[in-house]
């Protein structure tokens, strides 16, 4: 069994994954492989820095992403070419990796998972929710991002309302740890009852 973990910015995927890999499930996290496949000496690497210019590389040849952010977060057909480049790399290599899993189930943790065609991918869809300025919050306090900046992230991606409606299991992220601890145990137990039946 696969289950999609996604949530919009600053939700908590992050937090949720990490628990879930301390109870031995293994997690594919669509956003490392994303990093990964723009890795130096990577052919993508090499087809962006031709497409945008050596300005997007920092003086040690890694992709400079701030800048990158920048430059499709205001030009929608930016965007639309790196999504065509790299979305059909991350999913070969996504299933790669969900092949040679050995946990009991496994979590496809995705941004994108439902915005992408990634969802075909998973069995059930587990949505980290949070209020939109807790979200705000956490990614300025993660990222140092603007606040202008995370809205214009907010707004590419699906509508909290949008999303919630496509999920299977739902954890609220808006109390402490100890209750983000407690809801990732019940979902455990809860599949592992499931891939039992």
């Amino acid at each position: 069994m696969i289950v999609g973990l996604t949530g919009g910015i600053g939700s908590g995927k992050s937090e949720v994954s990490r628990r879930f890999e301390n109870l031995g499930i293994d997690v594919i996290d669509a956003d490392v492989i994303a990093r990964e496949v723009v890795g130096v000496d990577k052919p993508a690497l090499k087809e962006i820095a031709e497409h945008f210019g050596q300005q997007i590389l920092n003086v040690d040849e890694t992709l400079n992403r701030s800048k990158l952010r920048e430059l499709i977060f205001n030009d929608q057909s930016e965007k639309e070419w790196l999504e065509k480049l790299l979305h059909p790399i991350v999913r070969t290599e996504t299933i790669a990796q969900l092949e040679h899993s050995k946990s009991a189930y496994q979590i496809l943790s995705s941004p994108l998972l439902l915005e992408t065609n990634q969802y075909e991918l998973v069995d059930r869809i587990l949505i980290v929710d949070a209020d939109e300025s807790l979200q705000i919050s956490r990614a300025m306090t993660r990222d140092t991002n603007k606040p202008e900046q995370i809205k214009k992230i907010m707004a590419t991606q699906m509508s909290r309302a949008e999303r919630r409606s496509k999920a299977d299991d739902i954890i609220e992220n808006h109390g402490d740890l100890k209750n983000l601890d407690m809801q990732v145990e019940q979902l455990h137990n809860f599949y592992m009852d499931l891939i039992e039946k």
